[in-house]
């Protein structure tokens, strides 16, 4: 199929490349010129373990290109995803104006029949509102459906979430819009994992109610983990006894310091706003994040408590900045509230990351030391705190810790070490949800 993405970043990027990757056309378009010069020269822009290799891959066959000019290309599409931001607006409703935007600059290209179909989380009704934006721009003759179909990836394993999904979500209006979407998903579920067909609107709330039941869950085991470090039970035995029930399961139930990113934050927030608007009032998801923000807080508690309330002029290394291992996404990254509090209270923040530095300096406020080296960070630390659970934090050299390390404590925020070991070797040491 010839397939046009409107959109190149994180989603239309890994949805273009994998779609070339079966067999079809693509052209990702973005108006961000000098972003397309790097796209079309194979470097993804974006951190994502597997997405270089594949880009170079489908670039070089010729099934893979990059344009800011969406009028040259959407001419001949068979399909057209769009897949821009949909970034929180001020009420906490997911802000749709470059969705439209787009809209308005392909629709009056289309030529012949053409199914739209878009990827953005968007509030329930908006491809509703696409399909009526778009009979009102497109040229006469020309036909075309409106489709949805959310994505579910994870950062940090995009690419084989979708070469492998577990399901694939659309929402359709007729046969030929869901027979079109069947054959373009065919390759990625040939063992046998559903396509699910369904209504537009019921298939654009599955998305905001998958990433809020996730996050719920998430602040569940957070609030449960605050309750062991008050009775003196541990989080990590009580999490073992719960997910071997296969009705809770084990993803998504270990406590840290709160979850972030650019999708789970983001969509609680507009599932609330949808739901407010319609007077309903989602009590469950409205306290998963309010236990999200104050995981935060409670974290840095801990470090408050330690040093008598007074952080002024100590110094902390802080290993990991991205919200999660895996990716440079900074996006709603726990780190980036911890470390400005720190700062703002006077301390001296020395911080690592494998990947996310760059977009950490941006989204950072406070002054920082950065540094590639984790080691490094340790020279003249007084505390060490751990917030992202990157691979190469968990199997740590004790001696080079000792080593490296004059501080005496620990504030591990994932809970990724061994306590026991850690104390044994002579360090304070607070996780979460372990006495």
């Amino acid at each position: 199929m010839r397939i046009v993405i409107i959109g190149s970043g994180y989603v239309g990027l890994v949805a273009g490349t994998c779609f070339a990757e079966t067999g079809n056309d693509v052209v990702c378009v973005d108006i961000d010129d000098p972003k397309v010069k790097r796209l079309k020269s194979g470097d993804p822009v974006i951190y994502e373990p597997g997405l270089e290799t594949l880009l170079k891959k489908n670039i070089s066959s010729g099934r893979l290109n990059f344009t800011s000019k969406v009028k040259d290309v959407v001419t001949d599409a068979d399909v057209i995803f769009t897949a821009v931001g949909t970034p929180t607006g001020e009420d906490g409703s997911a802000d749709l104006t470059y969705l439209y935007k787009a809209i308005e600059d392909f629709a009056p290209s289309m030529k012949g029949y053409t199914l739209v179909v878009n990827k953005c989380t968007v509030p329930v009704g908006t491809v509703g509102q696409m399909k009526k934006l778009i009979s009102e721009l497109v040229p006469k003759g020309v036909t075309f459906d409106v489709a949805s179909n959310p994505e579910f990836l994870k950062e940090g394993v995009a690419v084989q979430d979708f070469l492998y999904p577990d399901r694939v979500v659309i929402g359709v209006e007729n046969e030929r819009a869901a027979s079109i979407l069947k054959h373009l998903y065919e390759p990625f579920v040939r063992n046998g994992n559903p396509i699910h067909v369904m209504d537009v609107k019921s298939a654009e709330l599955t998305k905001y109610a998958c990433n809020s039941f996730l996050a719920a869950k998430i602040s569940f085991i957070n609030d449960i983990a605050a309750l062991c470090e008050v009775l003196g039970a541990d989080i990590n035995m009580v999490r073992h006894g719960m997910s071997s029930d296969t009705r809770i399961g084990k993803s998504f139930l270990y406590a840290g310091v709160g979850y972030g990113g650019s999708c789970f934050p983001k969509d609680v927030k507009a599932l609330v706003s949808i739901a407010d608007k319609n007077n309903v009032d989602l009590q469950i998801v409205k306290a998963a994040e309010k236990v999200n923000m104050l995981q935060r807080k409670r974290f840095l508690q801990k470090i408050y408590d330690y040093f008598k309330g007074d952080v002024k002029g100590k110094v902390f290394a802080v290993w990991g900045l991205a919200f999660k291992p895996q990716t440079d996404d900074m996006r709603e990254a726990p780190s980036i509230t911890i470390i400005n509090e720190l700062v703002k209270k006077g301390a001296v923040v020395k911080a690592t990351d494998p990947v996310a530095i760059n977009n950490a300096k941006i989204a950072i406020d406070a002054n920082v030391e950065y540094s590639n080296n984790y080691l490094e960070t340790l020279k003249g630390a007084d505390a060490l705190v751990v917030l992202t659970e990157w691979n190469e934090y968990r199997n740590h050299d004790i001696e080079k810790l000792k080593k490296h390390f004059v501080g005496r404590v620990v504030f591990d925020g994932r809970n990724i070490w061994n306590s026991k070991e850690i104390k044994d070797a002579g360090f304070d040491y607070f996780g979460v949800g372990r006495s």
